[in-house]
């Protein structure tokens, strides 16, 4: 038995795990990381299949049909894994990343009920069992939610049922209850019972929770898809799986709560599934007369802005307009205009998003700033180019009563100028209408982002449509 080789193997995965962490955790470290974690991965993997050949004293090796079996599952588990990656656009990442969790809850599910099977009567693994079983159920309804919600596949505003936070407590009440039944008796009528609530709650916390709300939830399913984890390691015995579950499960939490802080919202209230949130949607609202600027209107006022803030959002990804707009930051700072970025905490849907897109496109770090570096800037600011954001940017979060009400939002309507570049007038991902749209000191900027954006590249001094044309993208763009 190569036990010393596999748990040295298991110390260096955990390491590459905290390592992978910490490089995840600044943009100009994040591929680092990322190596880090794929090479803790492999390890694992490794050592597992190591465990599973030359198993300890007292093991089962596995004959041929079990071997067969695993690579199989191994070689479909990295078919279906190296196609989704290939296939996936950044735009598609968050809810890909729901889908994944998804997985990761409905592995635990799996694994608790044949750990539950295959074990004694020891109340404390039954009690591991029942509580990993719970949380893997939750995760994995919960995540098909959020990547319905993402994809558009299901609506984007909350399901308001009649009592439901007493609906919610009910079902917590009835697994805790169910839990004295199961560990002294191990009745698979508890578990099965218990796992139908779990599915249950897991749909209902989700689909309660707004659209404008779905980052924190993706944050929040990453760290239940942790703790699932880590107790399908204390249910397998694998030192590894609880390292990691553990570590994703904290990191997980702490993010969510961070942005919760950032939009103001109650923690407590988005694990509950929005508990206490009474806010709806209103019907539409006339809100005035809107004016339209063409691609040439809009280069002749950057042409003479002294600095110019650009606001980007969801739209700017699904256009892929990240490599136009690094573009046309290069020209205006040639020109001598102070050009800078304002990110919103969930610009994007996904924290991080837009930062990923930019230094994609070689836009320098430095001029990258969040919301509460840059916010107290834009009153000073002449043109504000808001490309493909809509609630980050929403005024109607200062007023009381609506649906995103209360969320720090980039002030972009104190600029001189606004430009908001838009498919059409339709609200944003909450549903909720944007008074900006508006003012007297906004326009809109209507079309394709990548396609306008280059437009204004043509339209500036000294440019063409063919130079606007070339703008440098990546071979899998």
């Amino acid at each position: 038995m190569m036990t010393n080789f596999v748990n040295a193997t298991y110390i260096v995965s955990g390491l590459l795990f905290i390592l992978a962490l910490a490089g995840l955790s600044r943009f100009e470290t994040s591929r680092r990381g990322n190596a880090f974690g794929i090479l803790g991965m492999a390890l694992a993997l490794v050592a597992t299949v190591v465990s599973v050949l030359d198993p300890p004293a007292g093991g089962t090796t596995l004959d041929g049909e079990g071997l067969m079996l695993l690579a199989v599952a191994m070689a479909l588990g990295a078919v279906i894994g190296i196609r989704k990656a290939v296939k996936v656009e950044m735009t598609g990442m968050p809810e890909l990343i729901a889908l994944l969790h998804s997985f990761v809850g409905l592995a635990a599910v799996l694994v608790g009920y044949n750990s539950y099977l295959e074990s004694g009567s020891d109340s404390f693994h039954l009690a591991e069992v029942y509580i990993g079983i719970f949380i893997g159920a939750v995760t994995f309804t919960g995540s098909i939610v959020a990547w319905g919600k993402l994809s558009g596949k299901l609506a984007s505003r909350p399901l308001m049922l009649p009592g439901r936070n007493w609906l919610n407590l009910a079902c917590l009440v009835a697994v805790v209850a169910m839990s004295f039944w199961f560990v002294p008796t191990r009745s698979l009528t508890a578990l099965a019972l218990m796992t139908a609530i779990a599915l249950l709650l897991g749909i209902h916390l989700v689909a309660a929770i707004g659209g404008a709300d779905m980052p924190v939830v993706i944050s929040m399913l990453n760290s239940y898809s942790g703790w699932a984890a880590a107790f399908s390691g204390f249910m397998l015995d694998s030192t590894v799986l609880i390292i990691t579950g553990a570590l994703v499960g904290a990191s997980g939490a702490i993010l969510s709560f961070i942005m919760c802080k950032a939009m103001n919202r109650s923690f407590v209230s988005v694990i509950l599934g929005g508990f206490g949130e009474t806010a709806t949607a209103g019907g539409p609202v006339d809100q005035g007369e809107y004016r339209e600027l063409s691609a040439g209107e809009v280069a002749a006022a950057l042409a003479g802005a002294g600095s110019v803030i650009i606001a980007p959002g969801y739209g700017m990804a699904v256009a892929q307009a990240q490599y136009p707009v690094a573009e046309l930051t290069k020209r205006l700072q040639a020109n001598g205009t102070t050009v800078r970025f304002a990110i919103h905490p969930v610009a994007g849907r996904l924290p991080g998003h837009m930062n990923v897109l930019l230094a994609e496109a070689h836009v320098p770090y430095d001029i990258v700033l969040e919301m509460d570096e840059i916010n107290h800037d834009f009153a000073d600011t002449d043109v504000v180019l808001v490309i493909g954001a809509n609630d980050t940017v929403n005024p109607a979060a200062m007023e009381p009563g609506s649906p995103i009400s209360g969320m720090p939002v980039l002030h972009a309507w104190e600029a001189r100028q606004v430009v908001v570049f838009k498919r059409s007038m339709s609200p944003g991902y909450a549903g909720v209408q944007n008074p900006l749209f508006f003012r007297e000191n906004s326009a809109m900027c209507f079309g394709d982002a990548k396609a306008s954006v280059q437009a204004i590249l043509a339209a500036l001094p000294g440019g063409s449509a063919d130079a606007a044309a070339r703008t440098p993208e990546p071979a899998h763009a």
